[in-house]
């Protein structure tokens, strides 16, 4: 099965390095030579916008995306309205540092109706979409494994995440490839496939067993037991060559030097993606 060659393609989701500011985060992805960067906005929010672009282009690291947009359910008209601004307030984001995709995830029911909720995710996407269009910003709806469908997504598969998309364009909206969310999905290959160039960014780590913590539980890869190879290999046949994050949410991660963390991403891409 076809190996990745080199590093051309690796992008560092922030979230790896938790501790890491963002200009650490770049200088980091700078000495490892590492030509993407996923940016989080809390890391923006931290030092300003303005500050946040300079540090990115003096480094001449590349923006593969900007986590997070969504969250669209909430108790009143209210709250959803104050979450469309935030989005837009995202996309702006987007724009400013050259990042061709926002990521969504899309947010909890604010109480049991799941029905609801997704119809207010729906409405949401909806509502922003003329938005990011005039700013040159793709969606990227992101599938949330089941287990965070109380705390983070209604969206709970890929399957779902299609069908959201296919209302609009491929150049408005898309989906995001997430190993960690998707892999034990019985329909992940017929769903990859069907978002045929739809496909806006693909997401690797790995799935720890026994799994340590829901949140904070995920490997690096070739620790765990997802089968990265032949998901990357559907992702491509469907036309995707861009960016491939490392995202891992792990304490023990996030406790290791950056640049160690950095060194041993790079290996086990190499290796196993």
């Amino acid at each position: 099965m076809s190996s990745i060659q080199n590093i051309d393609r690796l992008s560092l989701n922030q979230i790896t390095t938790d501790p890491w500011s963002l200009k650490e985060a770049v200088e980091g992805c700078a000495r490892a030579e590492v030509p993407w960067i996923a940016i989080w906005r809390h890391k923006i929010e931290e030092i300003g916008l303005k500050e946040s672009k300079k540090i990115i282009q003096d480094a001449g690291i590349k923006v593969s995306s900007i986590c997070r947009g969504g969250m669209f359910p909430a108790a009143t008209k209210l709250e959803r309205q104050q979450r469309i601004e935030d989005n837009r307030r995202a996309i702006d984001e987007a724009a400013e540092l050259g990042a061709e995709t926002l990521v969504l995830v899309c947010g909890p029911a604010p109480d049991k109706d799941l029905v609801a909720a997704r119809e207010m995710v729906a409405e949401g996407i909806d509502q922003i979409v003329p938005y990011a269009k005039e700013r040159g910003v793709k969606l990227g709806i992101e599938p949330l494994h089941p287990m965070y469908a109380a705390e983070r997504s209604v969206i709970v598969s890929l399957a779902h995440a299609n069908d959201l998309a296919e209302k609009y364009t491929p150049d408005e909206v898309g989906v995001i490839v997430d190993v960690f969310h998707v892999w034990w999905d019985p329909a992940l290959f017929q769903q990859i496939a069907r978002a045929q160039g739809r496909i806006l960014g693909y997401h690797v780590s790995d799935w720890l067993v026994p799994t340590p913590d829901l949140l904070m539980g995920r490997g690096m890869m070739g620790d765990g037991v997802i089968d990265l190879k032949p998901i990357r290999l559907a992702v491509e046949e469907t036309g995707y060559t861009g960016p491939i994050e490392v995202e891992i949410f792990n304490q023990k991660i996030w406790d290791q030097p950056g640049d160690e963390v950095l060194a041993l991403m790079k290996e086990r891409y190499l290796e196993y993606v």
